[in-house]
């Protein structure tokens, strides 16, 4: 008789929780021997890694996906490359796992601290980037946890390849195989029973588009990392240097256009709009960047600038638009990115102290800057080596989630005897 997706998938969960046991107490060293054997794999199979990624981008042409969507999709040498890269800057990262901190001795003569333990089993839903399989496997595998990932249907034969390499990796350190699972069916029901095992699943990680984020934290019934829309701002404060503010500004925006950590509204104080704005402006024209104005935006760069709608403020384009906006005061950017923003990252150029340290207690958002690019929201940038996503939440994660985001801590208590009384 033929395995239900629910049955396959109940399977996948429950050997994933009994391998995440094994994680919980392996050593560092045998992780790491896991993840540099992966290297070594995925360096040995480049030519299938390549052949496998011929089979998802020809399928992907014949369903009419867009270049954007194949370049997401190609494995080239460069990728390839990067992931190899990544996996040895994982196994290159301090393990948290069973750091002890805040030990103290309290009256009655025990000591209470805190030790760092991993979530258990992370399940990981993704679209596109075959290279996140093995961002995701080995942030989780670092941290002590076992992972199911399921891919988008569009890279099912890439990231079959690439969990050979890993299961390699993993047979060669004598970790469980069940460690690190890849999604083998396409069936769309397999995310439905993914995100509703609480008893198999610790927690789960949308990475991909809004659509799909939205309908897992609607749907699941294990505990969400993640965040919906990067609506990022940049404020050129009163006290901004022109040239600073020019650099950053530019930056933000046009370095690229589709990631969440991209500017999607500047918001400049009409004391100084008329020396930053207009060589601002000839950047973006120069750059191919749409901009969409206040009327004060538009009486200043011309009739081409657009005119801003309230939706635009709400909007993060992932494209070569941007909104501008004029404000009067640092009190009226912060309530505009307090209303209008995602809570993901916001920045401020400014030489003021008093206006930079409002701005960092003020703006409500898992990133906060003062005088750089909303591009360096990143976990590379942040020194995590990886993230396996960015959180928007309050609880738990926020902001880049690298190996300390996929562990809890629990307390433990040393006595000698000590009883109650």
């Amino acid at each position: 008789m033929t395995e239900s997706v629910l049955d396959y998938m109940t399977r996948l969960g429950r050997s994933a929780r009994e391998a995440s046991r094994v994680l919980a107490r392996a050593s560092t060293a045998q992780k790491n021997r896991a993840l540099q054997a992966a290297a070594r794999a995925l360096d040995a199979a480049r030519d299938e890694l390549v052949a496998a990624n011929e089979q998802d981008l020809a399928q992907g042409r014949a369903n009419g996906l867009d270049a954007a969507m194949l370049d997401r999709l190609a494995l080239t040498p460069k990728v390839i490359d990067s992931m190899i890269e990544g996996l040895r800057q994982v196994a290159a990262l301090p393990d948290p796992i069973g750091a002890i901190r805040d030990m103290r001795y309290m009256p009655s003569g025990i000591q209470v601290g805190k030790m760092r333990v991993p979530l258990g089993v992370v399940g990981i839903i993704y679209e596109s980037r075959p290279n996140v399989t093995i961002d995701a496997a080995s942030l989780c595998l670092k941290s002590g946890n076992a992972t199911i990932l399921r891919g988008g249907s569009e890279a099912i034969h890439s990231n079959r390849a690439i969990a050979r390499c890993i299961a390699q990796g993993l047979l060669e350190a004598e970790l469980p195989a069940a460690s690190v699972q890849v999604v083998e069916t396409t069936d769309r029901a397999a995310v439905g029973a993914l995100i509703a095992m609480p008893e198999y699943v610790d927690v789960i990680v949308p990475r991909g588009g809004k659509g799909l984020i939205e309908r897992i934290s609607r749907d699941a019934r294990v505990p969400v990392i993640k965040h919906l829309d990067g609506i990022c701002h940049v404020y050129i404060d009163v006290a901004a240097d022109p040239q600073k503010a020019i650099r950053i500004a530019d930056n933000a925006k046009t370095q690229r256009f589709a990631p969440c950590n991209t500017m999607e509204t500047l918001l400049v104080h009409q004391a100084i709009a008329a020396e930053v704005l207009p060589p601002l402006a000839a950047i973006y024209r120069d750059k191919g960047v749409e901009l969409r104005g206040c009327a004060g935006t538009r009486a200043l760069l011309g009739a081409d600038v657009l005119e801003a709608t309230e939706q635009d403020w709400a909007t993060e384009y992932n494209a070569p638009i941007l909104s501008i906006r004029l404000v009067d005061s640092l009190d009226a950017a912060i309530e505009h990115i307090n209303r209008y923003g995602s809570q993901h990252t916001d920045a401020i150029v400014t030489e003021n102290f008093t206006d930079a340290r409002r701005f960092l207690t003020e703006v409500d958002s898992s990133s906060v800057m003062v005088n750089a690019s909303t591009r360096f929201a990143d976990g590379f940038e942040y020194g995590l080596g990886a993230e396996i996503g960015i959180s928007t939440d309050k609880l738990h994660a926020r902001g880049p989630v690298g190996l300390e985001g996929l562990t809890s801590e629990k307390y433990v208590v040393l006595g000698d005897g000590h009883i109650r009384t």
